[in-house]
């Protein structure tokens, strides 16, 4: 199951009932249809490859000229538990929407640090084994609400053959997402070794329900003029 790591008091008891429990009790797995927004770039379909690669039973689906709003209704009848969107801007990945089926949450953050595997030195190749998940320091209810919904992404039956292990690390409200795979050293020390890709996340809205862009209902929403005047007061 998923490792997670939280300070709040009182979130465990909403973990037990909520949308992403039966995930993590392994009661279902994930069905993720992954794409892009209408005219993707190069750039773009190479991270959506790396991500197809990293995350278990999911399906690369091209949008062509299909509107979100029809894209929800077909995963939906196919039974997808989640739609991941990968958008771009000036021919760059700049942000991912997170969307889970057929009731919500839909999560926007914004991505920046892109590294795809071929950039990382001495990387190396995962295997299609399900990994470890490790969900780190989200303190807050909304904190844990974006840590469960990432870790519903993966199935919580790892297969710890294959030594894979993906981190989602938040600090300071930046969500670090790396992925590794365990190799063991002499006089049985254990290091990483780094399979990529490499992103980093940072919420931008949650909303209920799935993907509305007029009239739907934010549980959070990213204000930048009233939420960056303090450095000190962080949400996840």
């Amino acid at each position: 199951k998923a490792v997670v790591s939280t300070q709040s008091t009182g979130v465990t008891a909403d973990a037990e009932n909520d949308e992403f429990a039966k995930y993590f009790n392994c009661e279902t797995s994930p069905k993720i249809l992954v794409t892009t927004n209408k005219k993707s770039s190069l750039e773009t379909r190479k991270l959506l490859d790396e991500l197809v690669n990293v995350m278990p039973n999911s399906e690369y689906v091209k949008r062509g000229k299909v509107d979100m709003k029809n894209l929800v209704k077909q995963a939906v009848e196919n039974q997808y538990s989640h739609i991941v969107v990968l958008n771009e801007d000036l021919k760059k990945p700049n942000s991912i929407v997170v969307s889970h089926l057929p009731e919500g949450p839909t999560a926007t953050f914004r991505l920046t640090s892109v590294k795809l595997k071929k950039q990382l030195k001495r990387h190396g190749n995962a295997t299609n084994h399900r990994p470890e998940v490790i969900l780190n320091n989200f303190k807050t209810r909304l904190g844990h609400s974006v840590g469960r919904m990432l870790g519903s992404l993966f199935h919580m039956d790892p297969e710890f053959r294959g030594r894979n292990v993906v981190t989602f690390h938040n600090q300071r409200d930046f969500i670090f997402f790396r992925r590794h795979r365990y190799v063991f050293k002499k006089n049985a020390k254990v290091g990483l070794q780094e399979l990529g890709p490499r992103l980093t996340l940072k919420l931008r809205r949650l909303q209920k329900g799935t993907f509305d862009t007029t009239g739907g209902e934010y549980e959070w929403y990213h204000n930048h003029k009233n939420m960056d005047v303090s450095r000190r007061t962080f949400f996840l």
